[in-house]
């Protein structure tokens, strides 16, 4: 007897593709997530370093950090940059700042600074393992300084 060539796949083949995809998706999800957070993580070094490169300028100009390029906040992407001065000023000083940009929506959680000295800190999200890193800018997941 000869069996007629259907042609199509049988039930138990589409359940392993559909099995495959899953778990390629399960895989790959997480990194994508990660791939995306971390370019919008640029976002807040770029500013910043750029912010830091102002008040620099606005320093050699002008011999102060008072009322430089940072007196308002001002925003990049999902971060909000603002200056303070040292504990306990709330501004720059005359020879001190700091800049901090603070994340919110997908970046909640992270906190950037940089002051006059070039000193860098990382908050990390909870997402990421959590954690206050001086020295540096985190960010990679499971990065340290």
């Amino acid at each position: 007897m000869k069996r007629s060539g259907s042609g199509g796949f049988t039930l138990i083949e589409l359940m392993i593709a559909v099995a495959i995809v899953g778990i390629l998706a399960a895989v790959a999800l997480p990194s994508y997530r990660d791939y995306l957070l971390r370019g919008r993580l640029a976002d807040a070094t770029n500013s910043l370093s750029a912010m830091r490169a102002r008040m620099e300028q606005f320093y050699q100009d002008n011999r102060t950090y008072v009322g430089g390029p940072c007196a308002t906040s001002s925003t990049a992407k999902e971060f909000v940059l603002v200056c303070d001065g040292t504990a306990p000023a709330v501004a720059p000083t005359a020879t001190t700042f700091t800049v901090r940009a603070s994340g919110s929506a997908s970046t909640a959680g992270f906190v950037y600074s940089i002051d006059q000295a070039g000193f860098l800190r990382t908050t990390v999200s909870s997402d990421w393992g959590g954690g206050t890193y001086a020295g540096c800018w985190v960010t990679r997941r499971g990065e340290t300084c």
